[in-house]
């Protein structure tokens, strides 16, 4: 008897056998089947009276389940329906296929349609479930889930507390994934992992660096996942001395050989602002994927190694491995940056034509900002507007940070308009516009814009800063006045003002959106959050050492050309990453070139 049916459309007769029709029936199943030949075996068991035949039902069954297409799960749905006592393998099997395919939702229901009909689940029902609530960020359906868990008395199994863990971090709900984890009896390196990579894909980088050392002190074995994890998190706190601890770990644990944790490494150096020690990682690596080449492409794009990271993507290209959307947008984003106007036309007219990439609005969107930085407001404007999509408020809220460099009232007020109409809500729009209004003057409109927020309660989200100190991560905001260190930090914020004054820096009080006389302007600006982190870090770390700081809104004009004198006063490197890209401050300036 052949090993295989014919890979033909049409179905072809079952050949002819000298064994039994159950034997004949049974060889074939136990081979992967197309949907063409699952219905070849349904009928030759019905014709065969084998159609009530326990085994054979659960092994079409289970043939229908390799295939996982969404045409042959629908069948394996009808062949449950008509199945006599289908074992419970085969419906978690049913709730795990449908769990990891195109519509996680029927999982759901199948399951809801089937535990009242005598279906006890059990190890490995929950799992399946959880995962499907995850991929439709079903909050309610989880929580129900969830119910379900404990009323059939499996809360305290780890599988089903692991999943628990990531299916509440994924929909943002971090309180209740961590009340998961401390209620378990038992942890394994997985729950801690889900925990981790929770709280740093959630922005809580430093509470996943907490969670790190508590896991340490618990004398559990971290492995590579745990690793990216924690990777992750130094990359998004800055904590680059604990990065440098992880990067030893891995290499004397032998956990490095991973793509991931390779990966992982460059992206937490390009992003601690150490662009030479991502590159050394980076070129130690034997075979690159597209994630790595990527990672690394972005890492120069926000340190402000433009035409480097269009020369590694060219590089990239030249090795054959082909670029994806994300990749181009980090390229196009490097061209954003560094005023690379021609590159940036030239790499988007080729996303079609040479790369075989549909145009998407994120690249869209970059063109807008690569053309308003570089002063093309109307060619912006117009770009927008001929889109094939419909405009976003991002789109807009990008043409209105370049009306705001380029003082572009008209304009601003126009755009503006369009937020508006998309997001009312939102306080960056106010603040830009009122910003507009400030640099030129026009004290009366800053005055109403600020009325406006009031009156709909739109409140502006405070300036916070970050430094790593002693492998600690302290947090700052303007005019910060709760570290224990406070009465030192606003002593030496004195000095630093005081020297500035001596080296001639005059403050840019025009950034200030509040109508109030000079000496109140510059006390605003001389308390900014990142100034105060730097203040910290002059204090309490030695001569000479290179400072980094991670801040949560866009340095302003008068803080950055304040750092360029205070790196030439102190002599220091001070590395501010701001929520757009790196500043690297040395001897008087600036690695972008005042061009941010």
């Amino acid at each position: 008897m052949s090993s295989s049916l014919p890979p033909s459309s049409s179905p072809q007769p079952l050949p002819k056998t000298a064994l039994s029709p159950s034997k004949t029936a049974n060889s074939f199943l136990q081979q992967p089947t197309t949907l063409s030949e699952i219905k070849q075996l349904h009928a030759h068991l019905i014709k065969t009276g084998l159609s009530q035949n326990h085994t054979a039902q659960n092994r079409l069954l289970s043939s229908c389940l390799q295939n996982r297409h969404s045409s042959t799960l629908e069948y394996a749905l009808l062949l449950f329906s008509q199945s006599s006592n289908p074992t419970p393998f085969i419906r978690n099997n049913l709730i795990k296929s449908f769990a990891e395919s195109q519509t996680p939702q029927i999982a759901i229901s199948f399951y809801s349609t089937t535990h009242e009909s005598d279906f006890l689940p059990n190890d490995y029902t929950f799992p399946a479930l959880l995962k499907a609530c995850s991929r439709l960020l079903g909050v309610e359906e989880g929580k129900q889930i969830h119910a379900h868990v404990v009323k059939t008395g499996y809360e305290s199994e780890i599988h089903a507390c692991n999943t628990l863990i990531h299916f509440y971090s994924v929909c943002g709900l971090l309180d209740d994934a961590r009340l998961v984890f401390d209620k378990m009896p038992e942890r394994e390196t997985v729950s801690w992992n889900a925990m981790i990579t929770g709280y740093f894909q959630n922005g809580f980088s430093v509470e996943a660096l907490s969670l790190f050392r508590e896991m340490q002190v618990g004398g559990l074995s971290p492995d590579g996942v745990t690793m990216v994890g924690v990777l992750s998190a130094c990359a998004h706190a800055g904590a680059l001395e604990l990065g440098k601890w992880v990067h030893a770990y891995v290499e004397k644990n032998g956990l490095d050989g991973r793509i991931s944790v390779k990966t992982a490494l460059v992206d937490m150096y390009s992003k601690c602002g150490c662009v030479e020690r991502a590159l050394e990682v980076f070129e130690e690596i034997p075979d690159r994927n597209l994630v790595c080449w990527t990672a690394m492409i972005n890492g120069l794009a926000v340190n402000g190694y433009g035409r480097k990271a269009v020369e590694f993507f060219d590089r990239m290209v030249r090795a054959n491995v082909w670029p994806d959307a994300i990749s181009i947008i980090s390229v196009l984003s490097a061209c954003s940056h560094n005023g690379l106007l021609e590159e940036g036309r030239q790499l988007f007219s080729d996303l079609r034509r040479r790369y075989g990439v549909t145009p998407q609005m994120e690249h869209y969107g970059c063109m807008v900002d690569l053309l308003g930085r570089s002063g093309h407001l109307d060619e912006a404007y117009e770009l927008i507007k001929n889109m094939p999509f419909v405009p976003n408020a991002v789109m807009w809220r990008t043409l209105l940070g370049a009306c705001k460099v380029y003082k572009n009232v008209e304009m601003g007020e126009k755009v503006l308009k369009k937020i508006l109409e998309l997001e009312p809500h939102h306080h960056g729009d106010y603040v830009l516009l009122s910003n507009i209004y400030a640099a030129v003057g026009r004290w009366e409109d800053v005055a109403d814009v600020r009325r406006t927020m009031k009156k709909k309660k739109i409140a502006k989200i405070p300036g916070c800063s970050m430094i790593e100190v002693d492998n600690r991560i302290h947090s700052f905001i303007v005019e910060d006045k709760s570290h224990w260190h406070s009465e030192e930090i606003h002593r030496m914020l004195g000095q630093m003002a005081h020297k500035l004054k001596l080296a001639g820096h005059v403050p840019d009080t025009s950034k200030v959106l509040i109508d109030v006389d000079e000496e109140e302007k510059e006390n605003a600006l001389g308390h900014h959050s990142e100034k105060v982190a730097i203040a910290f870090g002059l204090i309490k770390t030695a001569p000479g050492s290179p400072l980094r700081v991670v801040k949560n809104l866009r340095v302003c004009d008068d803080c950055h050309s304040a750092i360029k004198l205070v790196s030439k006063i102190y002599e220091r490197e001070i590395t501010v990453r701001d929520r757009n890209r790196f500043h690297h401050f040395r001897e008087g300036s600036c690695s972008c070139g005042d061009y941010w």
